[in-house]
């Protein structure tokens, strides 16, 4: 190999890298806005934002959350979050998903929801919930919630909030 081909090979190797260096900070952000705009309100329309079932497939993607979900009861799936991931400032601990596939009795009440641990103040998120119509239940003993729905999971010490927006959680 000459000089001249060695060079132009070391070059675009290093370009290549400075490129997909920043990759990773972008796909992270991407996951967090659409997640974000699954979750907020088109005031018009009263219909959301973005798509769920697409913002946890960009999870997916990334090995953020299984492939298939952790449990699925009733019309709700749960994603258990496998590596480090933030929302809004706040560890983004378990995504989930309501919808229908077939009817099991009532009453399915489609959206998605999160659940976090709080990073200093939820502010931010209780603002989210108010101007987007979805609820914020702080403090929640989050082991114990979705014990309820069949998973068995232990985190870390730490204030814990779940964010929903569904359906009935649209106050107009």
């Amino acid at each position: 190999m000459n000089k001249k081909t060695l060079a132009y090979t070391l070059l675009g190797t290093v370009l290549f890298l400075i490129s997909t260096s920043g990759m990773a900070d972008s796909s992270e952000k991407n996951l967090e806005g659409d997640l974000i705009k699954a979750l907020q309100l088109n005031k018009d329309t009263a219909e959301r934002v973005g798509d769920s079932g697409k913002a946890i497939q960009a999870y997916m993607s990334q090995g953020v959350v299984n492939k298939k979900p952790n449990q699925r009861s009733d019309y709700t799936d749960y994603y258990i979050v496998n590596k480090a991931e933030k929302f809004m400032g706040h560890d983004l601990v378990v995504i989930e998903e309501e919808y229908m596939t077939q009817n099991i009795g009532c009453c399915v009440n489609p959206g998605a929801g999160i659940s976090v641990r709080i990073n200093d103040s939820s502010e931010n998120l209780m603002k989210f919930a108010e101007e987007n119509g979805c609820s914020l239940t702080e403090h929640v003993n989050l082991s114990e919630t979705l014990s309820n729905v069949g998973i068995s999971a232990d985190f870390p010490k730490g204030d814990y909030a779940s964010l929903s927006c569904r359906e009935r959680d649209i106050k107009l």
